[in-house]
């Protein structure tokens, strides 16, 4: 991972790092709270030699220097403390109270700092100023040689304990500091971890781990997805409107020596947007002026007839099994012009249908009469019938959702459609955040106002002639709208 690439993990998991760095200093300052405050007094002692007994001054310098530094271990004993004790009549042990002595040794002079720490000001205030007292007579005491003899050093108290009124513990601010630097940095680990363990698609170099189709599109999030599903409900630079033209745009250069005629979009689970992709692509190719049909081929959660609006109740299972005739099945979306073949009612054993000759045969049938066929078929983990689907088909889209599908799922339905002889086409990312939209390489306008138009359709209505049937032509509905691109025209089946 490099510095850039770290860079895009912290804005990615900023969430994640906040959250932490929130957390620790709620704990830091908990734990301040938490902590009874304390006060400090402090005292100072010069300590000196008389340099006629201990030899010369060059010498005595020398003598203090190590003298000192014995001192302040001295301030610290238990037998000074068990003194104080008994001197304040303290209810404490000696190690306790020498737990609350601290000692310094001011640098290249010869004073002793002594400091004591208590919960009250003014005890601790009292208590270093019998701590200095018992500690310069307990110092000269042992210096002290033979009965009636004079101490080699005298110590003499230069700064008299003072009173703090302010608490020295806890140190709130420090505690906050570190606090906010190990959160942190757990932040930025939790992040990075997080990162390195997610399997989720987030940017196309994800896919490209999986897969060497190409990222056709990405569509992004957009909320008025429920009470706007189609393109024709969008004004014509809605974002959506531009990703789906993206997508359109990019089919036509994936085979250039034979275009494609049928396909089938897929998924590898529920729940990725395949049949709004299918059925906006159809839109959005129908909008060219070509004539192209969508195929609801998901017999088990067919969602393309209630997304365009036409009636459920007759489609592909009631044309196959003789209750009608496929021109009377499919229907017309009236502000599109896109033919809809919707499932029909709802068979028992979906894959066995669709892997009947008659199935075939239908395929076949229509892909002669439409430029375009788009095919919505289940998703391709669950069950099988997208892998049978893209037999007949010209090649697939897979449709991933994006930080939702993981790269696990992505390879298994890859090598679904590899088992029986399938081509993908690419993939189309589908529901990206507005800030994640880069990480595939695809940038959008901002939606203008979008014009929102009335969803009506009707069911094709046919007039018998000597074999064949017609219905009104998917470019007597596209009039309103100019073509963008130009396409080959077939007369439609129906």
């Amino acid at each position: 991972m490099d510095f850039k690439q770290f860079l895009l993990v912290l804005r990615r998991r900023w969430r994640s790092v906040f959250l932490v760095l929130v957390v620790a200093l709620g704990i830091a300052g908990g734990v301040s709270a938490l902590i009874t405050p304390k006060y400090e007094s402090s005292s100072r002692v010069i300590v000196s030699v008389n340099a006629g007994t201990a030899g010369e001054a060059s010498q005595a310098t020398y003598f203090l220097q190590n003298r000192v530094t014995s001192y302040a271990d001295l301030a610290k004993s238990t037998e000074l403390a068990g003194r104080v004790i008994n001197t304040l009549d303290l209810d404490m042990t000696p190690q306790e109270l020498s737990n609350e002595i601290s000692t310094e040794v001011v640098q290249a002079t010869s004073v002793l700092k002594i400091t004591v720490k208590d919960e009250d000001a003014h005890q601790a205030q009292t208590i270093a100023d019998v701590v200095t007292s018992e500690f310069t007579a307990y110092a000269e005491e042992i210096e002290t040689i033979g009965e009636g003899g004079e101490s080699q050093i005298a110590l003499n108290v230069t700064d008299q304990p003072e009173y703090n009124p302010n608490p020295v513990e806890p140190n709130t601010i420090l505690n906050m500091l570190a606090g906010g630097l190990i959160g942190l940095l757990l932040g930025i680990g939790l992040a990075v971890s997080r990162e390195l363990l997610d399997r989720t698609v987030r940017t196309a170099d994800h896919i490209a781990e999986v897969t060497d189709a190409p990222v056709l599109a990405s569509i992004g999030f957009d909320n008025e997805i429920r009470s706007a599903p189609l393109l024709t409900d969008l004004g014509a630079f809605a974002a959506r409107t531009e990703a789906f033209r993206l997508l359109r745009t990019n089919l036509q250069f994936i085979d250039i020596d034979q275009r494609a005629r049928v396909l089938v979009v897929t998924s590898a689970v529920p729940g990725e947007g395949k049949t709004m992709t299918s059925t906006n692509l159809a839109v959005a190719l129908a909008q060219t002026g070509r004539t192209v049909l969508v195929i609801d081929a998901d017999l088990r959660r067919p969602r393309v007839a209630s997304t365009l609006g036409v009636d459920p109740a007759i489609g592909l299972t009631t044309a196959l099994v003789g209750k009608a005739e496929i021109e009377d099945a499919i229907q017309v979306h009236e502000p599109s012009g896109l033919h809809v073949l919707a499932s029909g009612a709802k068979p028992p054993n979906p894959t066995e249908i669709l892997q009947s000759r008659v199935t075939h045969d239908l395929i076949r049938r229509l892909r002669q009469s439409y430029d375009m066929i788009i095919i919505d078929a289940p998703p391709l983990l669950p069950v099988a019938d997208a892998s049978v689907l893209s037999t007949l088909a010209d090649g697939s889209i897979l449709v991933v959702r994006h930080g939702q599908t993981n790269r696990d799922q992505i390879t298994e339905a890859v090598n679904r459609l590899s088992q029986v002889g399938g081509r993908l086409y690419g993939v189309v990312v589908n529901m990206v955040a507005k800030r994640a939209i880069g990480s595939y390489y695809y940038y959008y306008y901002e939606e203008t106002s979008p014009v929102r138009e009335g969803g009506k359709s009707r069911r094709a209505t046919p007039t018998k002639g000597k074999g064949s049937r017609k219905a009104i032509s998917p470019r007597q509905a596209a009039k309103e709208t100019p073509p963008d691109d130009e396409g080959s025209h077939k007369a439609p089946l129906v």
